[in-house]
């Protein structure tokens, strides 16, 4: 190990035992990283990246996983051979972490100025009040907006943005010599993304820290990182320059992870999975022309609208001192027409309102003011009964399909569940029969139906979601960040398959996502949400390649690009 390693792992090999059977799931991993260089760790889900960073940090799960083989050289120093004392000195000093679900890792009990405390208090001796001018000033270091409010904050009071930056707070609290961050940008609009991206690369030159960053996004990775090393069931498949990885790939499977991404400039029939890729390499694909798409788009607005959405508003209200109350504007005066067979792309910002107008067209929440007309009539006005009979035909795919299903009933009878309850079919056998039909619609066999959600990977149970949604035959089906956190590969297959099942079922999207790439890939027609109301709307392609707004130009501009 050179005098400029930081970290060096060699022939790394991780183990987990299950039911008294050994999985190896890492294999002979092997990389290092230079004192103040940023090594970038893309792959799949399942191909290891967080499995490795836990083996670096001495956080393997006790007693089921073991590193059978190889060693990690942190400093001229071998951690594979400490204790957990031992660790405890380095954890959190040394090397320190940024983990992927900020609310999941912040204590939400405790407020967060006393949670980054914690780790000065153990680290350092320095006094109480010094370790709160040192919190408030690491605060103001990650720009946290107002640095006092957050320090006397809870988690569930701050923005997911605002509680990443906390959490980036804690990790850098003791100027960590190596900083590994794990999807740390994953569930983020792609403004906040990347104003975190622009501060971890602002805080690393200050600090001269060494970054261990996983993604995988590898547009993301390619704008941050020195090296990058490509990862695949537990391999290390390459590892070079970024710019060698981006402009001149050497394996097969780098070329299709960067490929599975929508690109901006064209647009696929179908997109491109990192299977395709293997077994096709990067054969031409079919084009949708801006001819096709102009004749496709004269047949769908030719017809009347299927929904009508005119001057919307939905507001909440909340206590202010013992009389007053504030009200807040979720949607402020939004009206647009959705067509038969279209699909509606709508993007902004988190709290922009997009969930919200979703839940106003679902009467899940109830406008203050203006119509929603589907199919010619005003369902605001609707009664109960009325409202579930239109849920049939109005359906929803929810984000994170894992907390949609009930855990303790199998996915085939999680399937059944709405046909029961809007009595389709004559019995259950019929019903069993129909199920099965879409289990091999979304691509997964008649085996499943007896398994239980916890036995799925994410795109599998996202495709359970979806035969769930469809089960019901809908009209209109609203997709609210329904691919936001799936890998990239996972992500091409579910598009592919909701445009596949629009073709053959007729269905209408309302496409909700802070992903811009996926909505331009996906959308007809674009709208732009900010603060509630509609920045810009009209063709997806046009806003796109000429953004009128200094919003929607500036939501454009956070794309991450490869470099």
């Amino acid at each position: 190990m050179d005098n400029s390693t930081l970290l060096s792992v060699q022939n790394l090999c991780v183990s987990f035992l299950s039911e008294d059977k050994e999985n190896q799931v890492l294999f002979d991993l092997s990389f290092s990283i230079q004192k103040n260089e940023i090594l970038g760790v893309v792959g799949e889900s399942g191909s290891g990246k967080s499995v490795a960073s836990l083996a670096i940090l001495g956080l393997l799960p006790n007693k089921i996983s073991n590193i059978t083989k190889g060693d990690i050289n942190y400093d001229g120093k071998s951690l594979t051979g400490l204790n957990q004392k031992e660790y405890r000195s380095i954890r959190g000093n040394e090397i320190a972490m940024i983990f992927q679900e900020p609310m999941s890792s912040l204590n939400p009990s405790m407020k967060c100025g006393k949670q980054v405390a914690e780790i000065l208090h153990q680290h350092t001796d320095l006094s109480k009040t010094e370790i709160k001018a040192e919190v408030l000033s690491l605060f103001h270091k990650v720009k946290l907006p107002d640095p006092v409010r957050a320090y006397t904050s809870y988690p569930h009071q701050l923005s997911g943005g605002q509680k990443q930056r906390i959490m980036i707070a804690m990790a850098i609290a003791c100027k960590p010599k190596l900083l590994i961050a794990d999807e740390p940008t994953t569930a983020l609009d792609v403004t906040v993304q990347k104003e975190i991206i622009e501060l971890l690369k602002s805080l690393q030159a200050e600090y001269k820290m060494s970054v261990l960053f996983i993604s995988h996004d590898l547009s993301l990775v390619s704008e941050i990182a020195d090296h990058v090393l490509v990862m695949y069931q537990g391999k290390m498949v390459e590892y070079n320059t970024t710019h060698n990885i981006f402009h001149n790939p050497e394996k097969e499977y780098t070329k299709a992870l960067i490929n599975a991404r929508p690109p901006m400039d064209i647009r696929f029939r179908k997109l491109p999975t990192i299977a395709d890729f293997l077994d096709d390499g990067d054969k031409d694909r079919e084009v949708i022309t801006k001819e096709k798409r102009a004749q496709n788009h004269q047949n769908l607005y030719s017809n009347p609208p299927l929904l009508e959405v005119l001057n919307v508003e939905k507001s909440y209200f909340s206590k202010v001192g013992l009389f007053g109350k504030a009200e807040f504007k979720a949607v402020d005066d939004v009206s647009f027409k959705l067509y038969e067979g279209e699909t509606l792309g709508l993007v902004g910002e988190s709290g922009c309102g997009k969930s919200t107008l979703g839940n106003t067209i679902l009467q899940l929440d109830r406008a203050n003011k203006g119509q929603i007309i589907y199919k010619g009539e005003d369902i605001t006005r609707l009664s109960g009964s009325a409202i579930r009979s239109l849920r049939k035909e109005i359906q929803l795919i929810f984000q994170d399909p894992f907390a949609s299903l009930n855990p303790r009933i199998t996915v085939g009878k999680a399937i059944m569940e709405p046909m029961q309850a809007h009595k389709l079919y004559q019995n259950d056998a019929e019903r069993k029969e129909k199920v099965l039909e879409l289990l091999n619609r979304v691509s997964l066999s008649e085996e499943h139906f007896n398994r239980y959600p916890h036995e799925f990977s994410g795109g599998q149970r996202q495709r359970i979601g979806i035969a769930r949604t469809i089960a019901l035959q809908p009209k209109l089906i609203i997709c609210d960040e329904s691919v936001s956190a799936l890998d990239i590969s996972v992500q091409a297959q579910v598009l592919n398959l909701l445009n596949e099942l629009k073709d053959n079922f007729g269905f209408t999207y309302i496409f909700i996502s802070h992903d811009l790439a996926v909505v331009k890939y996906m959308s007809d027609q674009l709208l732009v949400m900010n603060s509630g109301k509609i920045e810009e709307q009209g063709d997806a392609d046009t806003i796109y390649e000429n953004p009128q707004k200094e919003y929607t130009k500036k939501l454009i501009q956070a794309i991450p690009k490869s470099r």
